[in-house]
């Protein structure tokens, strides 16, 4: 059983950070690319960041780079997303996402709230 479970999520104020995990099972976690999404409400769901299988290779979005950092352990079978910075358009539910080129699976989300 595919189980991608995130947490980390809460409120904070802006200018503070936040660490999302997703912790990951029931699949070769190292032979997938991950990636985290997020989606505020009214909005579509978009691309924060990516990082390869083996973590050689990441990318993020523009509204997050130099903010938000994505690493993974392939050892614990998990993906992190560091989160500084933050700012209150960054409020949305974020996932966690694992693709390769047979299949993806989605987390069930987690919801990071910035707010004074």
């Amino acid at each position: 059983q595919v189980q991608l479970v995130e947490s980390g999520g809460g409120l904070v104020q802006p200018g503070g950070s936040l660490r999302l995990s997703c912790a990951s099972s029931g699949f070769t976690f190292s032979r997938y690319a991950m990636s985290w999404y997020r989606q505020a409400p009214g909005k579509e769901r978009e691309l924060v960041a990516g990082i390869s299988s083996a973590g050689s290779v990441t990318n993020y979005a523009d509204s997050v780079k130099g903010r938000f950092t994505i690493s993974r352990d392939n050892a614990k079978n998990t993906v992190y997303l560091q989160m500084n910075s933050l700012k209150p358009e960054d409020t949305a539910v974020y996932y966690c996402y694992a693709r390769n080129v047979r299949t993806y699976y989605w987390g069930q989300g987690t919801q990071v709230t910035v707010s004074s």
